[in-house]
This record gives structure tokens, C-alpha cells and sequence, in this order.
């Protein structure tokens, strides 16, 4: 074998013009690849990266991008467009009245689906009493139920959703069940069978492919959502999945978690959400769908509602970043307070800028974050960026020793934003999210409760805390260079 192997590399050092040759293919390679990232328009720094990056790894580098690199959906945005043909009927544009705002008519612009409202939005806090809520809604459905989930975990609390699914559906109510195939992927075929058996349908968002050829794998963009919808009454979304390690009940270091029920007009853009997924997903046309099922004519009309509601939607098939544009706007607008709560913390330079501009202002302007989240290298990340907002006046708190898992954001007395969007580059520009919107006094006061419970019991972060270089300062330094791949 050693014979075997110098023969073979004198034979290949002995190729006249080797180093030539592998220098002008290094060269065609990175510039080839560095015009294609060059193109996706992306960040200046994010783009610097990936390129820096690919450099540093020839040939190896390539097969880093073809499963991670930028990823725009052309094609993919044509059918998921595709499946909102039909259903205008159900989409009333943003009103000339007072309550259209700035906000909402951005929102609206930039999702495709316009302002709504809600009768009732209950707050959710914790798992536990998140399945509950959700357990019941599904026992008590009539027509169908339509699921959405990221991480949709094989263990209690998984049976317990399915085996009420399961009983669902064996009483003749369509159940539609569609997973993120890198989130679930602990499911495995003898999981679904009992749902499969009773007539329901499961269906895999962006599923590992890599072994076909000429198949992007789609690895980096997921469907983040946690939506389910019964009946097309009543929905829930927010950040709570499926899984033991978010229940209260069963585990005292369960996550730290909100979620929302929501009755009302405002559903209806909710149901879309899912169908436009599902649609694209399975590859269906939306003629299979009963108009009059899914968007019963009994659910109240926008008029009706009292709280003013709006779905935000965004991912990698737009380019406008609607959730990451609604906060900054919404940070801007701010006159009195804005306070953020989020696991995970890579602001782009708008945010950052925004919030700095706010505490520099003078505004009531606060940061939660975990103290240790279940990434280290991203509460690094989170942390490099600490001095700069504490030295403009943010007040930053860490949130522990719970998993802190809850996405919230309150600007003033009236806007508050909810969902599944951490604020990061990831849930800004690759991941499907979903949040909701609302313009109201009382509803925006019951999350400033909650979230006021989760200030008293996290420890404020001090700009002249004691930083070791090595242990702390060195790290955080080096994970902040990621931020633009995180």
C-alpha cells in the first residue's frame, strides 16, 4: 500500500505544471463562487464572510456553500404565490381610517396579507398550559385542523398531540399535519402510523435530499412555524413546539415560553399561512380545498373585532424581511418605551442602530436575553454586542437559569409584536417565521405583565462587569465575526 501510494504521488507531482494548474483552478473556483454570492445582493459583511470563508477552505468550501450558502427561492415563490389565487375574497385591504397606520400599511405591503382584527387573543405562558389549551381546541373540532410545527417531538408530549389528532381523525375530521424535516427528525414512520391509519395526512417541509442529483437540499431554510388552526375559528401560534423539553409540567427546567390563542377575522389570514405552506410542500393545488371549510362565513368580520391584529409572515421567498422591518420601524415610531425579549440576539446594523437611537433618546429601552442559551456559540454573539447598547442606555438582563424561549416586543402602550421570529440573521432572512402584530392598550398591558414577571426575576448586566480577556472578551470577539452566517 505505501509503494502503491508514492508511486501515485510521484506520478501526480510529476504532471508538468501541476502548481500552475492548481492555482489558476483555486482562482476560477473563487472567483466563479464569489460572483454568484456577489449577486444574491446580501449584506456587505455577509457577503465578505461567505467569500472569506470559501477562500479559506478551497474545494472543501464548496460543498460548506452548496449546503448552507445564500439561498434565494425563485421558483418556489411562484408556486407558493400561486396558491393565493381565489382567495382575495377573504383579504380586506388596509382601511383609510385611523386605524391603518404606518405600521400596518407596511406590513401589509410587504406580506401580501392586510390588516385584520381579533375578538379574543389569550396569552399563553409555558407549555404546559400551551398543549392544554391546544388538546382541548382539537377535541372539540368539527371540520378540520391544520398543524405546522418545527420541532414536533416522539415523546409525551407528542403522543398526546397526535393521539388527539389520532381520535380526530378516526370521527371524520380532515387533519393535516406538516413538519420541518430537520426540526423533526427524530419522527420516525411508526410514530405516524396510527394518524396515517385514521385517514390523516403528514407532509415534510424542505426534506433532506442530498442524495439526489440536481437537487439543492434546501438544508439551511426551514419552516420555523408553530401554527395550528381549527376549524378555521381558532388558531395559536407563538414560540412553543412540541416537545418535552417545553413542558412545565413534566420538567422544572422546562423553556421559558409564550404562546396565544387567537378568535376572530384574523384567522382567516392565519389559515392562508399554512395553506400557501402546505400547497408548496406537497406539490397540491388549492382546488383540493373547500372554500366554504376553511374559511367558515360564521367567523366574525374585521369590523367586529375590537383588537386590531396583523399577520407577519417572511422568509427566504421575499427579499423585503418583513418581521425584522416591522420591529426596526416600529423601535423608530417609538415614543416612550420599547422593550425586546428574545433567545437568541445577532442584530443586524439597523437594529442596532435603532435600539442605540431609542436609549439615546431617552426612551424606557430593555433587552432579555438567557443567561446561558442552548447555543454558547450564539450567546457569545448575543453578548459582544452588550457594551455598545449599555453605553447608549439600554438596560440588558439575563434570564435564568431557565431557558429563556419567549419572542416579545412592546413599543409604548398599544404595539406589541409575538411569534416565532428570534431576532437574529436566521429568523430575519432563512427561516419561514410567522408573528403577529397588534395595535391595542389592553392586550399590549397583559404582555407588559408577563414580561415585567421575567425583568424582576433576571439579573440587569452592568456596563463595568468583570470581563476576563481570555475566558470571555477573546471569545465573544471571534463569535461576533460569525454574526452574518449565524
Amino acid at each position: 500500500m505505501r509503494e502503491a501510494l508514492h508511486v501515485l504521488w510521484t506520478t501526480v507531482t510529476d504532471i508538468p505544471h501541476l502548481a500552475q494548474f492548481l492555482a489558476v483552478a483555486y482562482v476560477a473556483y473563487l472567483l466563479v463562487l464569489a460572483c454568484y454570492i456577489v449577486l444574491q445582493k446580501r449584506e456587505p459583511v455577509a457577503t465578505l464572510s461567505w467569500i472569506l470563508s470559501l477562500a479559506a477552505l478551497p474545494y472543501i468550501g464548496l460543498f460548506v456553500f452548496y449546503l448552507f450558502g445564500p439561498q434565494k427561492i425563485v421558483r418556489q415563490r411562484l408556486r407558493r404565490g400561486r396558491s393565493r389565487e381565489g382567495m382575495s375574497a377573504y383579504e380586506t385591504l388596509c382601511p383609510p381610517d385611523d386605524r391603518c397606520t404606518e405600521l400596518a400599511r407596511v406590513g401589509q405591503a410587504t406580506t401580501g396579507l392586510a390588516p385584520s382584527t381579533a375578538t379574543d387573543v389569550d396569552w399563553l405562558v409555558d407549555g404546559a398550559a400551551t398543549y392544554a389549551a391546544i388538546i382541548e381546541a382539537i377535541g372539540q373540532t368539527r371540520r378540520h385542523v391544520n398543524l405546522e410545527y418545527y420541532i414536533f417531538e416522539p415523546d409525551h408530549a407528542g403522543i398526546a398531540m397526535r393521539d388527539a389528532l389520532v381520535e380526530r381523525a378516526r370521527a371524520g375530521v380532515k387533519v393535516r399535519l406538516l413538519l420541518d424535516a430537520v426540526g423533526s427528525s427524530r419522527i420516525r414512520k411508526h410514530f405516524l402510523q396510527p394518524l396515517l391509519e385514521a385517514g390523516g395526512e403528514v407532509a415534510w417541509f424542505h426534506p433532506r435530499q442530498l442524495l439526489k442529483p440536481f437537487k439543492r437540499p434546501w438544508l439551511n431554510l426551514r419552516t420555523h412555524r408553530k401554527l395550528v388552526v381549527v376549524d378555521g375559528e381558532v388558531a395559536f401560534t407563538g414560540g412553543i413546539n412540541v416537545t418535552d423539553e417545553e413542558d412545565d409540567s413534566r420538567n422544572h427546567n422546562a423553556y421559558r415560553d409564550l404562546h396565544m390563542r387567537i378568535r376572530g377575522h384574523v384567522v382567516h389570514s392565519l389559515q392562508l399561512v399554512f395553506l400557501e405552506d402546505w400547497i408548496y410542500a406537497t406539490g397540491q393545488t388549492d382546488s383540493v380545498f373547500q372554500r366554504t371549510d376553511l374559511f367558515p362565513p360564521n367567523v366574525p368580520t374585521r369590523s367586529q373585532g375590537g383588537i386590531q391584529a396583523q399577520v407577519l409572515v417572511s422568509g427566504p421567498d421575499s427579499a423585503w424581511e418583513a418581521i425584522h422591518r416591522l420591529h426596526v420601524a416600529a423601535i423608530q415610531e417609538a415614543k416612550r418605551r420599547v422593550w425586546l425579549v428574545t433567545p437568541y440576539f445577532v442584530p443586524g446594523e439597523a437594529a442596532r442602530m435603532a435600539l442605540t437611537s431609542a436609549a439615546l433618546g431617552g426612551l424606557d429601552t430593555r433587552l432579555m436575553v438567557p443567561k446561558q442559551s442552548d447555543s454558547r456559540f450564539v450567546t457569545l454573539a448575543a453578548r459582544s454586542y452588550f457594551d455598545e447598547l449599555l453605553e447608549a442606555g439600554v438596560r440588558i438582563y439575563e434570564y435564568g437559569p431557565r431557558m429563556l424561549h419567549s419572542k416579545a416586543f412592546i413599543a409604548d402602550d398599544r404595539t406589541c409584536i409575538v411569534g416565532t421570529a428570534n431576532f437574529d440573521h436566521r429568523s430575519f432572512r432563512l427561516n419561514f417565521e410567522l408573528s403577529m402584530m397588534y395595535n391595542d392598550r389592553k392586550l399590549t398591558s397583559e404582555l407588559e405583565a408577563i414580561l415585567r414577571e421575567e425583568f424582576n426575576r433576571a439579573t440587569e448586566v452592568r456596563l463595568n462587569r468583570h470581563r476576563p480577556l481570555w475566558r470571555e472578551r477573546l471569545p465573544e470577539a471571534f463569535a461576533r465575526l460569525a454574526s452574518p452566517l449565524l
